[in-house]
């Protein structure tokens, strides 16, 4: 997307505090493993409400740690679903394990529990259930599945913080839970991700294999993961430094701040769309407390994926950010080549990744704005009529 965009696709809500506290950290001298950290794991998990939390550099990273602290690897399966973003499939071929993909809800866009069973074999070592678009839809259901073949669900909330269903929050369904600070998140550390669990063993081995897989058993405290050279498993560096989380603190700090603004922007764009022929808007459960990660409109039927690109074309050329989201995960080379999978698998996910468009949404999107929006999208999805017309 081109900077000159008058009103782009996402853009982080960035505050003079949250500088401030980058700043301090870098006066500090303290940039790695520090108090930041520690604070914002705490803050975590307190807003969760889990046991323990572990900063890490991306989402993806806490996805990968988790799988390997449950000891998935070669010959293991673990099902994810075919429409999400590609880190929740390759964390599963990080760890050496084989994706089983599952189909979505034409609805929810998340995967339904009685799919996710029929695919379950004694090979199913973990069960990863997305949050798609920070929707929750249906993860009870998953929970539920999971305590009854005694399978861990890893949740990827990565697009839902501070959502809940009732008075469950996300992050709170899985053995574990994983959140990203991605810059179009709904808050931001520039990049890094959360692990959140109620099981401090597998919090410790997430610990140990963020730094190198260091040994934890002189561990004095939040920070210090293990003596500086004694190795006792494998590991990676997927620290997520102080200025990071320093942000990361900031950022939280006004969690229900950022949430009520994009909820505002979410409201102002259903209302406005609501009354475009030929286009869905985000169907969410009435006891559903959305986190608005993106606000992602989909084409109807007759629309086709060519004609889908060109309005996302023309959005473009009127200076608003607008982008596709997700392609189908099972048809990206890679795991068509090695799995030998194919269009047709998941009819489902292939048709919403054909006619999905994300909008701008972040904080401070004025109700002007976002009527500019809408108008223009009408326009260009007029004109597209028009041309199958001639």
């Amino acid at each position: 997307m081109s900077n000159s965009q008058v009103i782009p696709l996402s853009r982080p809500d960035i505050s003079q505090g949250d500088i401030r506290a980058v700043t301090d950290v870098l006066r500090s001298g303290r940039l790695s493993l520090g108090p930041a950290m520690d604070t914002f794991e705490d803050m975590m998990a307190e807003r969760v409400g889990s046991s323990d939390a572990v900063a890490v550099s991306s989402g993806t990273a806490g996805l990968h740690l988790i799988l390997e602290a449950l000891n998935v690897g070669p010959g293991d399966e673990v099902i994810t679903p075919a429409f999400s973003f590609v880190a929740s499939a390759n964390c599963i071929e990080h760890a050496g394990a084989t994706p089983v993909f599952v189909d979505c809800d034409p609805i929810t866009l998340n995967v339904k529990a009685e799919d996710v069973e029929a695919l379950i074999t004694e090979r199913t070592k973990a069960i990863i259930g997305v949050e798609v678009f920070g929707n929750p839809t249906g993860m009870r259901e998953l929970a539920a599945l999971s305590a009854k073949h005694e399978i861990p669900l890893i949740e990827d909330a990565c697009e839902g913080l501070g959502g809940r269903i009732g008075d469950d929050a996300i992050g709170t369904f899985g053995r574990a839970a994983v959140f990203a600070f991605y810059p179009n998140k709904q808050i931001t550390t520039g990049e890094g991700g959360m692990i959140v669990t109620n099981d401090t063993h597998l919090a410790d081995a997430c610990r140990s294999m963020r730094n190198h897989g260091r040994n934890m058993s002189s561990r004095t405290g939040p920070a210090s993961t293990g003596t500086r050279l004694d190795v006792d498993r494998l590991g990676w560096n997927y620290r997520m430094s102080e200025l990071h989380a320093a942000l990361g603190v900031s950022q939280l700090s006004r969690l229900d701040q950022i949430m009520e603004q994009r909820s505002m922007v979410a409201d102002t764009y259903t209302r406005e769309l609501s009354k475009v022929s030929d286009l869905i808007v985000p169907t969410i459960g009435h006891d559903v407390t959305m986190s608005w990660f993106v606000y992602v409109v989909r084409l109807s039927a007759p629309y086709t994926q060519e004609d889908r690109n060109e309005i996302i074309d023309g959005l473009r050329r009127h200076d608003i950010g607008a982008a596709n989201y997700f392609p189908a995960i099972h048809l990206f080379p890679h795991y068509q080549r090695k799995y030998g999978l194919s269009e047709g698998d998941f009819p489902v996910a292939e048709s919403v990744s054909q006619r999905t468009i994300a909008l701008p949404m972040f904080v401070g999107l004025t109700e002007t704005e976002i009527k500019l929006v809408c108008q223009t999208l009408s326009l260009m999805m007029t004109r597209s009529r028009f041309r199958h017309e001639d």
